[in-house]
């Protein structure tokens, strides 16, 4: 865990110590992105049992889940910068696990509707707090690397989910794979709040001063304020008052710079909440391929290539920033601009294995821009703004990204679908003669294929349209770059 350094006053958390806590957290948001993001991988089977449309899976996945997840993650985020971040984290998670098993309870699209409104209510609550964590952990230096590891979560989440849900509701029903994903995480939460230990506000930062200059921390009175006193460190200062939101404000989206660096994580949000949430169901759909196989298979992918992008965006960008900081901005750039065509290109293909192939490479450019974005953003803020400012770009991140792209891009599928029954010489409203995207039970076998076939090339002709918007979020990382060198030199001049 920690030791006290060598005048036996101040807690000296140890590598070790510190990758546990990373861990432990990577753990955590592996967790909230299996119960955020199951609902694509199960999500064929959801539309058909309940009979829904594309546009209507694409609210589950969308605003039903981020509008109280982006509503809520301000004012939880305020509270972490005053209270205990470790105790947030805990009861967040045991809200969202809850709430994720209970959708496996639903009969009706409303009641699925409502819980998961519950499940974005709990995932409020991770990553503002665990950002702010981290940064207290880990130097600037090395923040991008270790918010790029945390990141993780997000291509294991979508792995795992997709692996475990495809199986489970293959084998047993959609509703079991809910539960059986969303329990496990309570004992998430009880290892948090047993293992990982609340730090000093900036320890990071005096930490990496004392190194420099050969001056303790603790040889810094009244420097670390309340939480110091709590941890032993002598003459602490009272604690420094919090930002204002309006300060945060100004200081994530008030430059150029930062303004589109918020600009490029949110459209490439977009696309990627937007498209990933129809990948599982086009390869079922165009391919003929059951739940297992494809959450095999997409997880796979997903694990391996997102992963290794994740890691590489923020190596790389230490690596490369020590030069120049524009290389924060350049990473992701010419990762999503390099993404988009053999994305385009993986999801036009006749081959199912071919795709599949393919799709291990656009990933890892494309997930570069996670660890980058995170690190600048912490790296330009005081400590008592960090969790906030991650609230803050998270809000418009997700309720932009993740409230719209999912029904945005569903809405693309059925206008598509609709256009296309047209186009055949059919009569009539797509979702009123294929409900669920397939023939009436027990209607003609004729009817069922043209329902199948229509629906296949409509969800494809959704996903490519939608991969366009990558390069638009490539272009705003483009021109981040163009000041950001000025505006993160203003941005500590302010500290």
């Amino acid at each position: 865990m920690s030791a006290a350094n060598d005048r036996g006053s101040a807690p000296a958390f140890t590598d070790g110590y510190k990758g546990t806590v990373l861990a432990l957290l990577v753990v955590a948001y592996t967790f909230n992105f299996i119960d955020r993001t199951i609902i694509s991988t199960i999500g064929q089977a959801i539309k058909e049992d309940l009979k829904l449309t594309d546009t209507q899976l694409g609210w589950l996945g969308g605003l039903a889940f981020a509008l109280l997840y982006t509503a809520l993650g301000i004012p939880i985020a305020r509270l972490a910068e005053r209270k205990s971040r470790v105790n947030i984290i805990a009861i967040a998670i045991v809200v969202w696990s809850g709430f994720t098993a209970l959708c496996g309870t639903a009969t009706s699209f409303l009641q699925l509707l409502l819980y998961r409104v519950g499940v974005g209510v709990g995932e409020a609550g991770l990553s503002p707090p665990a950002h702010s964590l981290i940064s207290d952990y880990f130097e600037p230096k090395k923040r991008a690397s270790a918010l790029s590891i945390y990141s993780l979560g997000i291509p294991f989440g979508t792995m795992f989910g997709a692996i475990a849900g495809g199986w489970i509701a293959q084998n047993v029903s959609w509703q079991a794979a809910f539960m059986l994903v969303g329990l496990p995480g309570i004992l998430v939460a009880i290892a948090i709040k047993v293992f990982v230990k609340e730090p000093p506000r900036g320890w990071s930062e005096r930490q990496a001063v004392a190194a420099e200059t050969g001056i303790a921390v603790d040889e810094t009175p009244g420097a670390l304020g309340r939480e110091a006193s709590e941890a032993g460190a002598p003459d602490a200062a009272p604690p420094e008052k919090t930002p204002s939101m309006l300060q945060v404000a100004r200081r994530l989206f008030g430059t150029w710079g930062m303004f589109h660096m918020a600009a490029g994580i949110t459209i490439a949000s977009f696309a990627g909440y937007g498209t990933g949430q129809y990948v599982p169901p086009y390869f079922i759909r165009e391919f003929g391929l059951g739940l297992a196989v494809v959450g095999l298979a997409i997880g796979l992918i997903a694990g391996f290539s997102n992963g290794i992008g994740t890691l590489l965006g923020g190596y790389l960008t230490d690596w490369a920033s020590k030069r120049s900081v524009r290389w924060y901005a350049l990473v992701p750039a010419i990762g999503l601009l390099l993404a988009t065509p053999i994305y385009i290109f993986a999801y036009t293909r006749d081959s199912y294995q071919l795709a599949w192939a393919i799709l291990l490479v656009p990933g890892i450019l494309h997930y570069t821009y996670l660890g980058p974005t995170f690190g600048v953003i912490q790296n330009v803020m005081d400590v008592r703004m960090r969790a906030t400012a991650v609230a803050l770009l998270f809000f418009v991140l997700n309720l932009i990204a993740l409230g719209f792209g999912p029904p945005f891009t569903g809405w693309c599928i059925d206008m598509f679908a609709q256009h296309a029954w047209a186009a055949a010489g059919n009569a009539g409203d797509f979702n009123a003669a294929c409900p669920g995207g397939i023939g009436p039970e027990g209607g003609p076998a004729a009817l069922d294929s043209a329902c199948r076939e229509t629906m296949a090339g409509a969800t494809r002709s959704g996903i490519v349209s939608n991969l366009l918007i990558y390069a638009w979020a490539g272009i705003h990382y483009l021109l981040a770059a163009i000041t950001l060198p000025r505006d993160i030199a203003r941005a500590k001049a302010q500290a």
